[in-house]
């Protein structure tokens, strides 16, 4: 049977039509992207792991009653997700300073940051995702007033459930981003986290080490990122020790 029709592909994922009314099915790809996709290389097995862990954050998410577009995973590579409207916007927060808040800033990688931070970029591959104040979010109709309230209480609860999990399993949370989707109940709008909650996203040291576990690894030349990914994988215990990521794609009909 052929595959479902392609929505679109971005440059970690492939998204395809769902099963069912307003469904999506998002799969995971090997594809590995740094600098607006200025370095790029395909790592075996990433996919499968991001695929899992974003599983693992994203019920994890749901069983604190955040809300987020996660349904179920259907294979190694792909899982179903509820279909919504993107607001174009990247929301990062930030709890300690790397990567460019540090150029930006000249603080030293690391420094922990007096509280979390939380910057929006607009997502525009073209213009390389530009970070925008609010009052750009305002004035050019990407969010509401409202939607920004909401915007931030949901990435202050993403936060605070990401911290408590990695801080658990000896893992700092330094940074991380996510996307929101608008969903329509009737009249009624609701906000949502979509997307994906990744190494990909996350910038994830080691508590004693400061070893990076992230895309890091890859944007510096530091190693294996799916030795890196693996290595939260399985402390969180969503994937065995001494277990290998299968690599072989898997299609959904």
């Amino acid at each position: 049977m052929a595959r479902r029709k392609k929505i679109y592909e971005g440059k970690a994922k492939t998204l395809f039509e769902g099963p069912e009314p307003g469904t999506i099915v998002q799969y995971f790809k090997d594809d590995a992207t740094a600098f607006n996709a200025e370095k790029k290389d395909v790592i075996e097995g990433k996919g499968v792991l991001n695929n899992m862990l974003s599983e693992f954050f994203m019920n994890g998410l749901t069983n604190i009653g955040v809300p987020n577009h996660f349904i179920r995973r259907l294979n190694m590579r792909e899982q179903l997700v509820r279909a919504c409207e993107i607001v174009p916007l990247e929301v990062i927060v930030r709890n300690f300073a790397a990567g460019s808040i540090s150029k930006r800033l000249g603080i030293e990688e690391g420094t922990p940051l007096p509280r979390p931070i939380i910057e929006y970029s607009y997502k525009d591959d073209a213009l390389g995702d530009p970070l925008v104040p609010e009052e750009y979010i305002a004035a050019f109709g990407w969010a509401s007033q409202q939607d920004m309230d909401d915007i931030v209480s949901l990435a202050l609860r993403v936060n605070d459930f990401l911290s408590g999990v990695m801080f658990g399993v000896g893992i700092k949370l330094i940074d991380f981003k996510i996307e929101v989707g608008r969903v329509y109940e009737g009249d009624y709008q609701r906000l949502i986290v979509a997307d994906e909650i990744s190494p990909d996203s996350c910038r994830l040291w080691d508590i004693e080490s400061g070893q990076k576990l992230d895309k890091d690894v890859f944007r510096r030349d530091l190693g294996s990122l799916t030795d890196a990914y693996s290595e939260v994988a399985k402390r969180l215990g969503v994937m065995p020790k001494g277990a290998t990521p299968m690599t072989k794609p898997t299609l959904i009909n």
